[in-house]
């Protein structure tokens, strides 16, 4: 492949498209050949990237970025990055939907459109709310929590909300967004979804352990509440109600960094300290669930029934609240300027 090409392509981050290609002096014929041989890859109809480039990349985030890059260059009117793939651009949490597409967005009345996997939309944004990620044209963090909250409703959004608060976005700008959407559609969800956002979640299972439990009516719902155990060890629950815990697991706790994950020992020992820590915790008159992220997906009416009656079944043992030198600790604690403190 001649050097003006690669150039051409390193110049985009590794997209070519066919006139591009075609102006750099690569024939009709080589590009065949080299889509024949998938010495490249069709990203999207006539924009290319090398296959070795294409194969390497992260599937969460970097590939749907590289797939709008794509989309952009195809495309004749200038258009910002939104919805899911802001979400993306930005490092914000996302509740995978069933069907993904590349989201842009440019002023128009409210309306939406999907063409050859690219959901287009017309709607009104601020210049405020115009910003730039990685020299793509994208929608800022607070717009994005409105339109993902709006395209997918109140779990995602919310999901995606506990990011942003993480992320260091105020609420009010979040509630600023969706202000302006007045009678679009979703715009319920979205708000509910940034009204009911926790500092405190920190990854996606927990904001769906916090959805779970507020649904089933329980309003005395604490994250990252700590519990300081015999020896004087504190250990961080994701969920307090009332005098119970809740325990919200992802896959990646179970396994290795090179695999995805974040254990650095392996998956039995890490369910060992699991449970030597639950023994301990529960030690100090406090009961406790563990929910996993299929619960709430492949068997989320048996996990609501499951821990409804875990709740219930701590209230009746040991009172409506936790003991008092329990929530005395965890003022202490918080107070003592811990990075987890509740906001």
């Amino acid at each position: 492949m001649s050097p003006k090409i690669l150039a051409a392509m390193a110049a985009q981050q590794g997209l070519l498209t066919r006139a591009q290609a075609l102006d750099v002096g690569c024939s009709p014929h080589e590009i065949a050949h080299l889509l024949k041989t998938r010495a490249w890859v069709a990203v999207r109809r006539g924009v290319y990237a090398d296959a070795e480039v294409w194969n390497a990349l992260e599937p969460f985030r970097a590939k749907p970025l590289f797939e709008a890059r794509a989309a952009l260059l195809a495309m004749r009117r200038a258009w910002v990055l939104s919805h899911d793939t802001a979400a993306y651009a930005h490092g914000l949490a996302m509740l995978r939907p069933a069907e993904a597409h590349v989201h842009i967005t440019r002023p128009g009345h409210t309306n939406a459109w999907t063409k050859y996997g690219v959901k287009h939309h017309l709607a009104r944004f601020t210049d405020a709310q115009r910003t730039e990620m990685d020299g793509l044209p994208t929608l800022s963090m607070a717009r994005t929590v409105a339109d993902v909250g709006r395209e997918h409703g109140f779990r995602a959004g919310l999901i995606t909300a506990d990011s942003a608060l993480r992320a260091g976005v105020p609420r009010a700008e979040m509630h600023e967004a969706v202000g302006m959407m007045t009678c679009w559609p979703g715009v319920t969800q979205a708000r509910a979804a940034i009204e009911l956002a926790d500092v405190g979640a920190e990854t996606p299972v927990e904001s769906l352990a916090r959805e779970l439990v507020l649904s089933l009516g329980f309003d005395d719902v604490e994250t990252q509440f700590p519990v300081q155990v015999e020896g004087g060890r504190v250990y961080w629950a994701d969920l307090r109600v009332g005098p119970h815990l809740i325990e919200a697991h992802g896959r990646t706790k179970y396994v290795s960094p090179d695999q995805g994950g974040v254990a650095q020992t392996a998956a039995a020992d890490v369910l060992l300290d699991e449970r030597k820590r639950e023994r301990l915790i529960t030690a100090e008159s406090l009961g406790i669930s563990n929910v996993y992220w299929d619960d709430f997906f492949s068997g989320l009416a048996a996990t609501r029934v499951r821990v409804r009656e875990e709740i219930e079944a701590s209230m009746r043992r040991f009172g409506a609240k936790p003991a008092a030198h329990l929530l005395e600790n965890a003022r202490r604690i918080r107070a003592a300027g811990d990075r987890r403190a509740a906001v």
